[in-house]
């Protein structure tokens, strides 16, 4: 049987796509920081069955990123790959804080996805098909005062996706990029987005109707995934709006009332 490695899977989104892999019959791989919380969505994982295996890892140092690809492909066929880790903090960017969590977000959003996509690929061409959900985010779809890099690191996924989607075109192996707004998970408290107009405003999604979205439109290899109609609004805004424009609302946005 296949694998599915899923980053960022003590939590949030990557508990619950977790729990949909396993529910498809599907072995799981598990890796994020804390084990004691992968533990806990590994014995879940196989109630349903299936093999669970942990792997912590710090998604921010690229050692460990290669280490987690040499461990999880060791033996096992990986043919799905979930890069749903990553990392947000809400603050001005001129601010004297907040550079080690920036850092961070631009090391796990950008360089260990890609790494772990340059990794994958190559070993998924070998089996009979392949898929890559990448969780990107509205998000990449404008510049975000406020959020300055995690915007940006967003618009890299959504932008490496559809780009490698295309250069895939006709092979066995996919990429989507999933591109969720607000949902109901812990990121808001690690990203320090308490009081931020767009959570007051709007109802977050449920977590696992957003997971559900992703894995059954990446089976059958969309490249963008929008969950939501308000999303799918935010993500169509900047195709009309001059970008000066929706980068302010951007910017009332994301400010903390």
């Amino acid at each position: 049987m296949a694998w599915t490695l899923i980053t960022g899977a003590s939590e949030g989104l990557g508990v619950e796509f977790a729990c949909v892999a396993a529910k498809e019959n599907r072995n799981v791989i598990l890796a994020a920081r804390s084990k004691d919380k992968l533990d806990a969505v590994a014995e879940e994982a196989r109630s349903h069955g299936v093999e669970a295996v942990v792997i912590p890892t710090d998604l921010s140092d690229m050692a460990e990123v290669d280490r987690l690809w040499s461990e999880a492909s060791d033996g096992r066929e990986i043919d799905v790959l979930v890069n749903n880790a990553g990392l947000g903090y809400n603050g001005p960017f001129d601010a004297g804080q907040g550079w080690e969590r920036e850092m961070a977000s631009i090391n796990v959003n950008m360089l260990a996805l890609t790494r772990l996509m340059k990794l994958a690929i190559p070993h998924m061409q070998g089996l009979p098909k392949g898929r890559i959900l990448n969780v990107a985010s509205v998000a990449g779809f404008t510049p975000g005062p406020q959020m300055a890099v995690y915007h940006a690191t967003k618009a890299y996924v959504l932008s490496l996706s559809e780009a490698v989607a295309e250069e895939l075109r006709g092979s066995s192996v996919t990429v989507t990029a999933l591109c969720p707004g607000a949902t109901a998970t812990n990121f808001f408290d690690d990203a320090d987005m308490h009081g931020v107009r767009l959570i007051r405003m709007s109802k977050p999604m449920n977590a696992r109707d957003v997971a559900e979205a992703g894995w059954l439109h990446a089976r059958v290899g969309k490249r963008i995934v929008v969950p939501g109609a308000m999303n799918k609004m935010f993500a169509f805004l900047p195709r009309i709006s001059p970008r000066a424009l929706t980068t302010r609302i951007a910017a009332q946005m994301m400010g903390k009332h």
